[in-house]
């Protein structure tokens, strides 16, 4: 059996546990921000409403701040108040805003294309890791056609039964919408978490974030689950940030050995280490090649394994341009397969380039890629040279190189490719198109 972990690691003491509940609470009640998905959480009389309000908001807020979310998730609550009108929402197909782009002439393929409109995806542009609203949608169906609208009512339920719901999103419907009485543990619950009680392990190893759930799980106050909660992702959003934490305005600095340790760390250097020694080979104490860093403070916690570079990737991008018919230029953008990066959205016709790639051989083989598009050969001299746009996805350094092609004519498009349409201006914009391509234009 494992060695028993060091109390300096765990809320072993039932009544600290009790007061750092209710100085937690007392703070959110307090302090807590003003937030849509709070309201409704709130005032909500209907369960599976309620529910459903919670996990559009919990969707949006993996990996994309808060500030960022609320005007996405007005919305969309706005545009599917309910899961039945997620459920019967189109992935595809909306009339809207199609405008003069299938002109006369035009092949009667692109006049279809036009009315190919992703409404999910479009509303989604611009938070990223956009397959998490195909997969809310795929769930809202499922919950509708097979579990007659009515959400599963306990963590477990909603992680087994739904997917793009883990282990956090399910807490965090379940205690909120519920009451059940169930930890969650995202970024800000692992850093307050690690502080509170000194674990200097990698936060994001699977040790590191079993103990975490168990801690989570065991400090949850039973009578008001889903606050405490959120009072707990509050505090790490707002007070005991990542690099200047304000221990000053913590409402349960009493209870923070990281803050205990930085105090003593001016006093006697025995005391601090007799106090703070970890047992040896403790799976949650730093390793012994990376000693406390006085000058840090709180902030020695947690700690994470060395992040990965991005990988850097080149891809040429054309803007092919023609006038429409009131004369206002028009734009070709063409659909990215279903699955992948960017999976489902609409773009300006690109391909990946080999990084060490000439220009002028970069113009030779967009030539050829863009002859397939406009149904002729295009002349490499004819391609115009915009410049870089540069984007960071979590894992790619992705740098577009950009060129503009106008057109005269018309340009018959080939309904065997993947989706394509012209746009106007104002109608790209309104697309399901990446942030990386709104740079583009």
């Amino acid at each position: 059996a494992p060695a028993p972990l060091p109390a300096l690691h765990l809320f072993s003491d039932p009544a600290e546990i009790e007061a750092l509940r209710g100085n937690l609470l007392a703070w959110y009640d307090k302090c807590k921000r003003d937030l849509p998905w709070r309201t409704l959480a709130a005032t909500e009389q209907d369960a599976d409403r309620r529910a459903y309000a919670v996990w559009v908001s919990e969707i949006m807020l993996q990996q994309t701040q808060v500030a960022t979310v609320i005007d996405y998730y007005n919305r969309w609550m706005q545009k599917w108040p309910t899961l039945q009108a997620l459920a019967q929402a189109s992935l595809e197909v909306s009339t809207a805003g199609i405008g003069c782009s299938a002109r006369p002439g035009g092949s009667s393929s692109n006049t279809t294309s036009c009315l190919l409109e992703q409404e999910v995806n479009e509303l989604w542009a611009g938070l990223g890791y956009y397959s998490r609203g195909k997969r809310l949608q795929e769930a809202a169906r499922k919950v509708v056609s097979e579990l007659a609208g009515r959400v599963p009512r306990t963590a477990e339920a909603l992680q087994k039964l739904l997917p793009g719901v883990g282990r956090y999103t399910a807490g965090a419907i379940a205690s909120i919408s519920y009451g059940q009485a169930t930890g969650v543990v995202d970024g800000n619950v692992i850093r307050v978490l690690c502080r509170l009680r000194c674990i200097g392990a990698d936060s994001s190893s699977p040790a590191v974030i079993d103990q975490l759930w168990d801690m989570a799980n065991a400090l949850v106050d039973r009578s008001r689950p889903g606050d405490f909660n959120q009072a707990l992702m509050e505090l790490g959003a707002t007070v005991c940030v990542p690099k200047a934490p304000l221990c000053g305005e913590c409402p349960v600095k009493q209870h923070c050995r990281a803050r205990r340790r930085a105090t003593l760390g001016l006093g006697p250097a025995a005391a601090v280490t007799s106090m703070f020694a970890g047992v040896g080979g403790c799976p949650l104490c730093p390793p012994a090649a990376e000693p406390w860093d006085s000058s840090l403070g709180v902030t020695n916690f947690p700690r994470k394994a060395a992040k990965k570079q991005p990988r850097a990737a080149r891809t040429a991008t054309c803007v092919l341009e023609r006038r429409g018919c009131h004369g206002a230029p028009e734009y070709l953008i063409v659909q990215r397969p279903s699955s992948g990066l960017l999976a489902g959205l609409w773009e300006f016709p690109s391909l990946p380039l080999a990084q060490d790639l000439q220009e002028e051989k970069q113009r030779e083989v967009l030539a050829d890629h863009l002859q397939a598009w406009v149904g002729q050969p295009v002349a490499t001299g004819s391609l115009r040279l915009i410049g870089e746009v540069i984007h960071i996805f979590s894992h790619i350094h992705q740098t577009y190189v950009v060129y503009s092609l106008p057109l005269g004519g018309d340009v018959t498009l080939d309904p065997a490719l993947s989706p394509s349409r012209w746009v106007t201006a104002e109608e790209f914009h309104a697309s399901a198109v990446s942030t990386a391509m709104k740079k583009v234009l």
